[in-house]
């Protein structure tokens, strides 16, 4: 059998979908004899009846219903090709790799991302989740495009658009400490107690010490939300970040032990990229997107604070 030609096999589809030879001429500009033709040279070459023409308006064949669906899907296919191949010589990347670290606030950069993308429907989005020293060591190694994540500003490697600051507290359950809390517990005092900690997905050692305390027992755990529940359930204590605990910590639930001694600390949250890592077109589009949206969250807290003093 001759291979099929695309043009044939288009002005099956067309008639099949339209109806009519007539039909599929007019969407595809194309003169009804030469849809005609095209139709029954693929019937030829297959040696299959595809359309019933016996009636007022053409029908599919039983073989001819079979044989389209699997058309269709090849057409799909070859259309999906061909964007991809637009997309490659126009520069517009088809995957944008992304990923969000363990401090990052999960649904106002979702709900960001989500709206962008709605803009670049042939951008493929691939999320993933790092934790600790994981999601800049992917950025630095080239798998990632863009990281979600607590920031070092001095860092010369990277560029950063500033998303916000955090802190992060050590807090405990009310009764997992058989003492009474007060702003001079000391590391030694704590040592004792389960600490649970993030699990690093970095593949190298890191020298940063992540609030351990040396010679605690340890339980690790994938994510916040899960250190967050064990601590809760009395399981152990450990940091967290404010963002994640303020209605556990307004009615009780969690109970803060920051002091001199375990102080805690604020983190930079941002949107980091490699500078000296190439940046397609969409990815500089959400670079900019980033800028703005960064700039709308600061002004729409300044009025929060403006309305506040107001009421007051």
């Amino acid at each position: 059998m001759d291979r099929i030609k695309l043009h044939d096999l288009r002005c099956f589809d067309a008639v099949a979908t339209k109806g009519s030879f007539q039909a599929a001429g007019a969407a595809l500009n194309r003169s009804h004899p030469s849809v005609f033709a095209a139709v029954a040279r693929l019937e030829q070459q297959l040696g299959l009846t595809l359309f019933d023409r016996s009636g007022y308006r053409v029908g599919l064949t039983d073989a001819g219903r079979t044989f389209h669906e699997r058309a269709q899907m090849t057409l799909r296919e070859l259309d999906l090709l061909q964007t991809y191949a637009d997309q490659l010589v126009s520069g517009e990347e088809v995957v944008l790799r992304v990923i969000m670290g363990d401090q990052c606030p999960r649904p106002p950069v979702l709900q960001m991302l989500s709206r962008f993308f709605a803009r670049y429907p042939k951008t493929h989005l691939h999320l993933e989740y790092e934790a600790v020293g994981g999601p800049l060591e992917r950025l630095i190694e080239g798998d990632a495009d863009l990281v979600f994540h607590r920031a070092d500003p001095s860092d010369p490697r990277f560029e950063q658009v500033k998303l916000s600051t955090t802190a992060m507290v050590p807090f405990v359950a009310p009764g997992f400490l058989p003492f009474a809390r007060t702003s001079e517990i000391t590391p030694e005092r704590m040592r004792p107690f389960t600490q649970c900690v993030i699990r690093d997905t970095a593949r190298r050692l890191s020298s940063e010490n992540f609030f351990l305390i040396g010679g605690a027992h340890q339980c690790t755990v994938p994510d916040q939300a899960m250190k967050k529940e064990l601590i809760l359930h009395g399981l152990a204590w450990g940091h967290l970040p404010a963002w994640l605990i303020e209605d556990e910590l307004e009615d009780g639930r969690l109970i803060s032990i920051a002091g001199p001694n375990l102080p805690g600390r604020e983190e930079n949250l941002a949107a980091i990229r490699h500078r000296q890592h190439s940046h397609g077109p969409v990815a500089e589009a959400l670079w900019l997107h980033l800028e703005g949206w960064r700039l709308a969250r600061r002004a729409g807290r300044a009025g929060k604070r403006v309305s506040a003093k107001r009421g007051r």
